[in-house]
């Protein structure tokens, strides 16, 4: 079989969300079934390392697609052709979009629907594409992946379309995160944080992640516990930032709050590990990666009781309201004030952890690709 695979989330030294989803499970694919020939589409060069094998043929399509107009010159245009010229039998294509011109059967994987419930937090020309293509791309799909149970039920009454088209993978966690002993722990401390324990977040910095509040809540909670945490927030600043800005502004501890920017794949990995527990109160997922990380890490989870996110943290998690910044600063006091909690929640995760593996995920997507 000759699959085609859009990979223009094939970043080196990005790899966030959509990508990381894409290298897990497609990298799988391609060492695990070598009778099939492999064309991957990036959108610009690419680094070598993400030629996964020898039944792989990497090429590059112009032009970098990276915004609304060139979303449709890249995929509309350059796909739809490539298809035909390398006599495509199946499309994967993981990133929510497809190409709707062509006759070569798709398996679209779609992470979330978040532009139908926050279309404000979209910037205009995305949200117009969205408005014109996203239900379209669901229903041209001959199958579609979603990644969790939620998604897929939102699939389902936002664009009408059959549950039995639509499959679940969830998303799974890289090996590399463990539990730290204490020495290693206190090392971290020592270079992010001043040698303090500390709350810890990962992810964009943009409004659906509602760090604003997060931070509110934490400068709550500082000013009521008397405790020496810290709070570090890792990850890119994304589109529409600034209620983030006036929230750090407003706060009484700024000095105790510290932005880390994107980190490493090994920074990631020690500042969760080290972490007195992540706090993750996200607005709206699609799955929540970092619950799942934390879990393998053997760190407390404070996260959202909407969306996707209950259904992934299951009972390894203090579940609060993402609107209520006394709730998240309340979570916050009982993490800190009990250890019985804590290692309550540290025990469920490795049994929930379980239940999701990239493994799975890749067994799903091709079970789409074979009966699509």
């Amino acid at each position: 079989m000759r699959i085609a695979v859009n990979t223009r989330f094939l970043l080196k030294n990005r790899l966030e969300g959509i990508g990381l989803y894409t290298h897990e499970v497609v990298r799988r694919l391609v060492e695990q079934h070598p009778e099939h020939s492999f064309f991957f589409y990036f959108d610009r060069p690419f680094d070598q390392s993400f030629v996964f094998g020898k039944n792989v043929t990497p090429i590059v399509l112009f032009p970098p697609a990276r915004h609304p107009f060139l979303f449709v010159w890249w995929f509309e245009w350059s796909v739809r052709r490539a298809l035909k010229r390398h006599k495509v039998d199946v499309f994967l294509s993981p990133d929510n979009f497809l190409t709707l011109g062509t006759k070569v059967k798709t398996v679209l994987v779609t992470h979330d629907l978040a532009h139908v419930h926050y279309p404000e937090q979209v910037s205009f020309f995305q949200r117009l594409y969205y408005r014109f293509f996203a239900k379209k791309f669901n229903r041209r799909a001959d199958r579609i992946v979603a990644v969790s149970e939620f998604t897929k039920a939102d699939i389902v009454q936002q664009y009408q379309l059959a549950p039995a088209k639509i499959s679940v993978s969830g998303n799974g966690c890289r090996d590399m995160f463990r539990p730290l002993q204490l020495a290693e722990k206190q090392a971290v401390r020592e270079h992010f944080s001043e040698g303090k324990p500390y709350f810890y977040y990962i992810g964009a910095v943009h409004p659906r992640k509602n760090i604003h509040r997060l931070i509110a809540a934490f400068d709550q909670f500082k000013m009521t516990s008397g405790t020496p945490h810290k709070l570090l927030i890792a990850g890119r600043f994304a589109w529409q930032a600034g209620e983030v800005k006036t929230a750090f502004e407003a706060a009484r501890h700024q000095s105790d709050i510290r932005f880390l920017g994107y980190v490493t794949d090994e920074d990631a990995v020690r500042l969760m590990g080290a972490a007195t527990a992540l706090v993750y109160v996200s607005l709206f997922e699609g799955f929540g990666v970092p619950v799942l990380e934390a879990m393998h890490a053997e760190v407390p989870v404070v996260t959202s009781n909407v969306s996707s996110l209950p259904e992934v943290a299951g009972d390894a998690a203090l579940l609060v309201d993402p609107t209520s910044v006394e709730e998240i600063a309340g979570a916050m006091h009982r993490i800190c004030e009990d250890d019985h909690l804590c290692n309550k929640l540290v025990a469920n995760g490795r049994s929930q952890r379980t239940k999701f593996n990239w493994q799975q995920a890749a067994d799903v997507v091709y079970e789409g690709l074979l009966n699509c």
